[in-house]
Formats: C-alpha cells, structure tokens, sequence
C-alpha cells in the first residue's frame, strides 16, 4: 500500500467508527450535557465537521465553495471550536448535523483521493488560522486521523452516559 493508500483507509476507518457510535444515539438524547464529561453529542458532531473541514479540506486543497454554500461552517466554527458546549444548545438541529458531517466527510475523502502521491509531503494551503500541528498536508491527515478518533471516544463516552454502552461487537470467551 502507498502512503495515500493507507492514509484514506484510515480515513474511512475512522470516519465509519464514529458514524458507527453517532448513529446509535436517539436524536433526542443529542444536547444532554452530563456533568461529568461537559460536552454533548451535538457539540461533538458539530466539533468533527469544523475539524474534517479545516485538517483535511481546507489546509489540503484550500477553501470549498460547494461546501461553504451547502453548510453554515462560520457559525458552526464559532459554536463548535472554543465556545462551550451548552452555548450550542437548541441552536442547531442534530439530523442536519449528522447530514452536514456525511457531507464534510464525503468531501474529505473526495480530496484525499484526488491528491498526488508528491502533494502528500508538499506545505499546506496558507490559511488564516496556523494548523496547530501540521506543516505538511501528509501530517494534516494524519493528525484528522488521529484527532477524529480521540473524539470517537469521548462519543463513546458520551454515549454511555445518555443512553448505554456500545456492543463493538466484542465476543468474550466464558
């Protein structure tokens, strides 16, 4: 397998992860805020479609009209990125968010497969914000990768919490 190769399996895999664990979830137990984890499914959501954008759309490929005029990503970044999760609540809806994550994701692997083996070690797009981790678009993946699944597990978490535990499937021996 190529590096691109290996970086878009891991892409899908972690995407079809966390799609995995939102889908499960009852719509109406997405703004629940518990104490113990102070984030929600919603901010959760809405968090992963501002990060896919910005770690593998927008520093790889530049800004995405199609995706700009489709989703309100300036709002979403101003509720989703530093602003606590609770200033979210019963501003947005959360089966649009799911769409607008599939959308981002959807995207993302489109970028991802259009680049050239060469492109993966070549410098970001310049952007406003500095990527807080990456200077190559090989490193901006790997990081999207990486950061999608540190917020699969506080989904998992989040989960557990406002509903009940995920079966991944696990077989215990007896």
């Amino acid at each position: 397998m190529t590096e691109k190769e290996i970086l878009i399996s891991q892409t899908s895999n972690a995407y079809d992860w966390t799609n995995k664990l939102i889908e499960t979830i009852p719509l109406e137990k997405w703004e629940i805020i518990p104490d113990t984890v102070e984030s929600s499914i919603n901010w959760q959501v809405g968090h992963l479609i501002i990060s896919h954008y910005f770690h593998s759309i927008m520093v790889i490929k530049g800004h995405q009209m199609d995706i700009l005029q489709k989703l309100p990503i300036k709002d979403y970044s101003d509720m989703f990125t530093v602003s606590a999760p609770i200033l979210s609540v019963g501003k947005t809806d959360s089966l649009k968010l799911l769409q607008d994550l599939k959308i981002v994701q959807e995207k993302s692997m489109d970028v991802l497969a259009a680049l050239s083996d060469s492109e993966l070690h070549s410098p970001l797009e310049p952007t406003p914000t500095l990527h807080p981790i990456a200077t190559t678009k090989f490193e901006a993946i790997d990081w999207n990768i990486k950061h999608t699944m540190y917020h699969c597990g506080q989904i998992g978490i989040l989960r557990r919490i406002v509903d009940k535990r995920y079966d991944f499937g696990l077989r215990l021996s007896k």
